[in-house]
């Protein structure tokens, strides 16, 4: 919820700062890469930062998540984002319920989107075995980076893509696009799964040694 407030949120504003596309863009992506960062030192000791059905996908195809685990996290994530765009509306006196206006579609967009959630993904996999202060920092960076160097500016994750087509505001996504983006995602947590079996193995239990 947090974290699709602090992006809707910082997209309404930039727009009523500025009318350069170009700024209201850099005023996004330092909110969003500043906020993810603060929310997941916060949230990592009482459910692993889990904000991304991306995440969730590929734990659960790593087998460290059983199923009814993975689809309650699915729920909440869900249910958290489309609650955020309704605070942020709130919080600058705009409808709570409105629909994304703004068109994001089509095979550049479609691969930008594997691209950006495929590289999410390896930063979350190549540095949580450093803990929480490393992870927090590498991915609002790489967030930060992939607003700028994908054509999609970088949603990486379904349950914001679908929170997002709920605003109409500067970080909104047209209902009709978000089929697209999902599958992208979808498809980069299968590609990125067996990449990171083989990159980062699964931590052994605690107590464990290998042979």
């Amino acid at each position: 919820m947090l974290l699709v407030a602090g992006v809707v949120g910082s997209g309404i504003m930039a727009q009523r700062l500025s009318h350069d596309v170009a700024m209201q863009l850099l005023c996004n992506t330092l909110a969003t890469g500043a906020l993810l960062t603060v929310l997941i030192l916060i949230f990592a000791p009482i459910s692993g930062a889990q904000f991304n059905p991306a995440v969730t996908l590929v734990l659960w195809l790593r087998r460290e998540f059983s199923a009814t685990r993975a689809l309650l996290m699915v729920m909440a994530q869900l249910v958290g984002g489309m609650a955020g765009t309704f605070l942020a509306h709130l919080m600058f006196a705009q409808p709570m319920l409105a629909l994304g206006a703004t068109v994001r579609t089509g095979p550049a967009q479609w691969l930008a989107e594997l691209v950006a959630t495929s590289g999410l993904l390896l930063t979350i996999f190549g540095c949580r075995g450093q803990g929480p202060r490393v992870v927090a920092p590498a991915v609002g960076l790489y967030i930060a980076a992939a607003y700028w160097f994908t054509s999609s500016t970088s949603f990486a994750n379904p349950a914001v893509t679908l929170a997002r087509a709920l605003t109409p505001s500067f970080a909104g996504i047209r209902p009709y696009d978000v089929p697209g983006f999902v599958l992208a995602q979808c498809v980069a947590a299968l590609v990125v799964a067996p990449l990171a079996n083989w990159l980062f193995p699964k931590p052994q239990p605690a107590g464990t040694r290998s042979a």
